[in-house]
């Protein structure tokens, strides 16, 4: 099965689709992801726009740059 990498800009416009009314199991088959899928964006995303989602895109790459300069420091 071939596996879709959805862009925050996308997972915020579904989110939305979801906010507006439309039922989860609906989106899901639209959009192609299990429900579960949605509802864990919504944990994760929900309430975002998308620009604090590209914010949280870029602090979680500069954390994870920091972790790996971190680990080469200490060994």
């Amino acid at each position: 099965m071939q596996r879709k990498r959805y862009t925050e800009e996308k997972i915020i416009s579904i989110l939305k689709e979801h906010q507006a009314g439309a039922a989860v199991p609906e989106l899901a088959r639209r959009h192609g992801v299990v429900e579960n899928t949605i509802y864990r964006w919504r944990s994760r995303y929900g309430g975002m726009e998308i620009s604090e989602a590209k914010r949280l895109r870029e602090l979680e790459q500069e954390n994870a740059r920091l972790k790996r300069l971190l680990r080469a420091c200490l060994t």
